[in-house]
């Protein structure tokens, strides 16, 4: 497929359950696909609440999702407004095609739009395509810092 075969827009509320397909091919991926807790029902309340927005990349003329970007505002204490970019994933039949460069460039636009001063994510250490991706678009990863979480 070429770029011209895809359209990214904005996602809406009607792309909530191909956005969640995607997150579960994710971590189907990431070897962690009983880590999946949330439910398009989720989904739906927080992206009604403005939680979270999206950017979906759609196969034409079927409008099938087949990428999609989440992310959602925060704050850096150094550096102000950020954007963070929670998940980025392309249906393994469509990577290499263009489509996660679009997807990523809408979402560096709509983040410098909104007044970020930086963009995070995370991207795990196996990852080779991933991070040679971040690394051809500029991006800086950080071998220095350790994640910490703790679940309710």
């Amino acid at each position: 497929m070429k770029k011209m075969d895809y359209e990214v827009r904005l996602a809406t509320e009607a792309d909530l359950p191909g956005i969640f397909d995607l997150v579960k091919e994710l971590a189907f991926y990431e070897k962690l696909p009983d880590e999946v807790a949330t439910t398009v029902n989720d989904y739906e309340e927080h992206f009604k609440s403005g939680l979270f927005e999206a950017i979906v990349g759609l196969t034409m003329p079927e409008q099938k999702i087949v990428g999609m970007a989440l992310y959602y505002p925060t704050f850096s204490t150094w550096k102000g407004k950020m954007m963070y970019l929670e998940d980025f994933v392309i249906t393994q039949k469509h990577r290499k095609n263009g489509l996660g460069q679009l997807i990523f460039n809408k979402f560096l636009k709509i983040s410098e739009q909104k007044g970020a001063k930086l963009v995070k994510w995370q991207v795990l250490d196996w990852n080779e395509p991933a991070i040679k991706f971040y690394e051809k678009n500029g991006a800086t990863i950080e071998k220095d810092w350790y994640n910490g979480k703790l679940f309710f």
